[in-house]
């Protein structure tokens, strides 16, 4: 059974749309099970039904015609419980409704079992049998686990929009897509599919004028795999047996063949480009393979993705095959949206991003905030192949992303967007005004940076400071560790462009989702494994470099300040400062006038929140991180998209925690500062100004906002909505307050870029 289990899954993973994935469940259960009937019900939530969408026993014209009443029918009893439907004589229960379209009168055993993803019924999936009789456990286990399986392919569906393709009438007004409030703001433009390089699955269709030159672009990269095939096999030939020689001939003739070639030739004439085209035909080509019975024949289904992926690395390799010339506003959709896709697109016409992958905090969502683009991330079952070139809105304030919208829904927007630049347009006149409440209280207020592009916009937004300086990207950039004059150069610019103004630089702050491609480092859960300050005090010799050209570049300014990355134990401030006296000695020994700076921990873990009074005694500052704080607080990773939406830094326990390290901080006369992504987020401020934070850090596009909202708020309208918020149980009353009082603030625009 489980390797009937595994082949079903397999051709249902490489079903090309939803309606042959549904034959493929549908013929290949009913077979398995040895049933006489396989169905599949689908939920139309619109319609409020459950149409029958495939069957393999039932009259097949009854597909698309034949539905039950949400509430209605045996399968409505298994959508609304949620949990299988055993049997032995259907006909008997008070829930059963006759259709004679269906041909079903003959049959009596019923099974039927829901088809769940997110805690949303999908539909459900019915087996039949003439004769009465109960399903035993095993042949509930393995229909549970085909609608499990059949549950993704139809949230692809759904997410892809080809959903409404075999269910006509499944939606209104384009497809939406629902993820997390990546970074602020409205976006409207047209949709560019982003994609890794050699993923193949991962190619979207995209169609090409000259149909003559992309063939010739193909031949030309199947004749180039077709001689590295055949250059490995020669160089190898005399270590390889003559049963291993065959396999690279055998890779020579399928390139060689009409099959693989020619159809994909086909398809590239018929208006496709050559990597969609080819994606297409070794994905057909594939699961011709994978049908077969002999083992042996099975796994050259492998051999074909493999050829699959050389010709596509081929393809993207070659000169042309460089992005087509961006939509004047481009909306990037990708699985994966990386900062080097971001940073590919002309300024002027990236209008906004989404990605399957990423929370509010991941490094995507951080520099979009930074460039001031809408971002929606953490979309689950994100389909982006299909949505080349649609029409596309993205709201950042909710998370929400329209495919081909509604004239309705795109006039709404557009003027939410008109309305937004006339709002941020009149935030320009608060850059030479103090961030100061009502009655006199002063908030500090710096940018988060880690780029020496940045600092010409930092400068102009007002920013008193550099409240987080990420000095891992230098180190990201490179195929080495930088020298300690690169790394002097650097902090020197950064420095001297904000003299006298405070400049915190983090130590170096890698592991995590911070990897460096020459120091690798591989761990099963690398949040909680190596990284930090962990790395850097075990590997000495790259901290007191990098600490030495921090003093260096500070010489003669006196303004930088140095912070230490997640900090768990108190013993690793005191082995850090040990080793920053000893760097400092060693450059007063060579004849360096330096002096020492001030010293701040991160306060990123539960640990370092109860010890903070301790921390407090030994450093000069304590800065809050509120993203990690928040992911390890909740237990949530913040770059899953599958818990990305219990990730909320305005969590009651996130709050009191942050609570509890000010009055630490206070106690012992140290200023504390926030300078996570709550930082930046104007409906949290009146609540971290009730708690009494010294500063804020955060990005440049979000300062504005936030001045905005300390200069409408007194000290002691901050205090009380700050107790209200840390009485309060669950986050969503947290949001819902807050959200509230910035209405009656008459500050209703921040709400948006708060959410």
């Amino acid at each position: 059974m489980l390797e009937v289990l595994r082949r079903i899954v397999q051709e249902v993973s490489d079903a090309r749309d939803l309606e042959q994935a549904l034959g493929v469940i549908v013929q290949r259960v009913k077979q398995a099970m040895a049933v006489d009937v396989c169905s599949v019900y689908l939920a139309n939530y619109h319609r409020r039904q459950y149409a029958l969408m495939a069957t393999d026993g039932l009259n097949p014209s009854a597909v698309g015609r034949v539905s039950f009443r949400m509430g209605d029918g045996l399968v409505s009893v298994v959508a609304d419980t949620a949990e299988p439907l055993n049997l032995a004589n259907a006909p008997d229960h008070a829930q059963y409704r006759f259709v004679a379209e269906t041909g079903e009168a003959r049959y009596h055993g019923f099974l039927g079992v829901p088809i769940v993803h997110h805690r949303k019924v999908l539909g459900v999936l019915v087996v039949r049998q003439g004769e009465a009789r109960c399903f035993g456990d095993e042949e509930v286990a393995f229909l549970v686990t085909m609608a499990a399986q059949l549950a993704g392919v139809i949230a692809h569906a759904e997410a892809s929009g080809s959903l409404a393709e075999v269910q006509p009438g499944y939606g209104f007004g384009g497809l939406v897509l629902t993820g997390v409030p990546g970074a602020p703001g409205v976006g409207l433009g047209t949709g560019m599919v982003m994609y890794p390089p050699a993923r193949l699955e991962a190619v979207p269709d995209r169609q090409v004028a000259d149909t003559e030159a992309e063939a010739v672009t193909f031949k030309t990269a199947v004749a180039t795999v077709q001689a590295e095939i055949e250059a490995l096999g020669e160089r190898l030939g005399a270590h390889l047996s003559t049963e291993e020689r065959a396999l690279f001939e055998a890779y020579s003739m399928m390139l060689g063949s009409g099959s693989l070639v020619d159809k994909t030739l086909e398809r590239i004439r018929a208006g496709n480009w050559a990597s969609g085209a080819l994606r297409e035909t070794v994905s057909q080509q594939a699961r011709v393979f994978e049908e077969m019975d002999d083992p042996y024949l099975r796994e050259r289904a492998e051999d074909i993705r493999d050829l699959g992926r050389r010709i596509l690395l081929c393809l993207q390799r070659s000169g042309r095959r460089k992005p087509p010339p961006y939509p004047e506003r481009t909306i990037l959709v990708g699985e994966e949206i990386t900062a080097t896709m971001l940073a590919e697109v002309p300024r002027e016409r990236l209008a906004g991003v989404i990605s399957a992958r990423g929370s509010r905090s991941s490094h995507v969502a951080i520099l979009a905030r930074a460039m001031g683009v809408p971002a929606v991330v953490g979309v689950a079952d994100l389909a982006p192949g299909r949505m080349e070139g649609c029409h596309m809105v993205v709201d950042g304030y909710r998370g929400r992303a329209y495919v081909n919208p509604s004239l309705a829904v795109r006039a709404e927007y557009e003027r939410l967007a008109l309305e937004e630049a006339e709002l941020a347009a009149g935030l320009e006149d608060l850059r030479d005004l103090a961030a100061e409440t009502r009655d006199g209280r002063r908030v500090i207020l710096h940018v988060n940076t880690g780029l020496v592009s940045d600092i010409t916009p930092s400068l102009s937004s007002g920013a008193e400071g550099i409240g987080l300086y990420r000095t891992e990207f230098p180190f990201m950039v490179r195929d080495r560790f930088p020298s300690e004059e690169e790394q002097r150069l650097i902090y020197r610019q950064v420095l001297e462009a904000f003299a006298p103004r405070p400049v915190v630089l983090r130590t170096l702050d890698v592991g995590g989702d911070k990897p460096l491609a020459y120091f690798p480092i591989t761990e099963d859960n690398p949040f909680l494994g190596w990284r930090g300050i962990r790395i850097t005090l075990d590997h000495p010799e790259i901290f007191l470099v990098q600490v030495r050209a921090m003093l260096r570049a500070n010489k003669g300014l006196g303004n930088l300040r140095l912070l230490l990355p997640m900090i768990s134990r108190v013993s690793e401030v005191d082995e850090a400062v040990v080793l920053l006296r000893r760097a400092h000695q060693e450059l007063v020994e060579a004849g360096e006038d330096l002096a020492l700076p001030e010293v701040g921990v991160m306060v990123e873990v539960p640990a370092a929140v109860y010890q903070a009074d301790i921390l407090a005694r030994r450093v000069d500052f304590l800065s809050v991180g509120s993203n990690d704080l928040t992911q390890y607080m909740l237990a949530v990773d913040r770059n899953n998209s599958r818990v990305a939406e219990l990730y909320d830094a305005l969590h009651p326990a996130v709050l009191q925690a942050i609570a509890q390290v000010v009055a630490a901080g206070h106690r012992h006369g140290r200023p504390v500062s926030v300078c996570g992504e709550l930082a930046g987020d104007p409906m949290a401020t009146p609540v971290l100004l009730g708690m009494g934070v010294d500063s804020l850090s955060m990005s440049v596009a979000s300062l504005p906002w936030v001045k905005w909202a300390v200069r409408n708020f007194s000290a002691d309208q901050a205090r009380e909505i700050c107790r209200e918020a840390m009485a309060m149980e669950n986050t969503q009353a947290v949001r819902e307050r807050l959200a509230e009082v910035l209405e009656q603030a008459g500050l209703g625009g921040l709400i948006r870029a708060g959410k």
